[in-house]
């Protein structure tokens, strides 16, 4: 009798661009942007994305276009959180300090400010002219496409 494995990779869709985008403004001025610019209509999502192990909450705009059958997701990369750090010295040494940790979204690109999903459901989107119509946003420093293979974490990328 054989045996069939599943693996992680076999539920991955991989039919999505995903675009970093370096930006210094807020998400929903990003997101107006973009809206401006592309003609989108993204929107905050009720829920943020959330990731128990490390507490960590992104925001997420989305917009589904029933017309050519894509989905838009615009998350941001970073996080503060606040963690208890335990002092292991001195007079304080049970109590706890707080501090401010950053978690990124996708820890193999730390630098990126915000990452554009975008699935085609199959069809065809031109990337190019996308990303130069994010260039040319006064406020974007740079934006480029990412090779979804080649990401460790593109586990994070499931999500809906």
């Amino acid at each position: 009798m054989a045996i069939h494995k599943l693996l992680v990779d076999d539920f991955v869709d991989e039919s999505y661009a995903l675009l970093a985008i370096h930006c210094d403004v807020e998400d929903y001025r990003l997101s107006y942007f973009l809206n401006q610019t592309l003609a989108t209509k993204l929107v905050r999502t009720k829920e943020d994305l959330d990731f128990i192990m490390s507490k960590a909450s992104f925001s997420v705009f989305e917009w589904n276009n029933p017309h050519l059958q894509t989905d838009w997701h615009l998350i941001k990369n970073q996080c503060l959180v606040e963690e208890a750090v335990p002092i292991s010295q001195g007079l304080f040494a049970d109590s706890n300090d707080k501090t401010w940790v950053v978690h990124c979204f996708l820890p193999e690109h730390q630098s990126v400010d915000y990452f554009l999903k975008i699935n085609n459901g199959g069809g065809i989107i031109n990337e190019k002219r996308i990303l130069n119509t994010i260039q040319n946003i006064s406020k974007v420093t740079t934006a480029y496409s990412i090779d979804v293979t080649k990401l460790k974490s593109k586990d994070h990328l499931i999500f809906n």
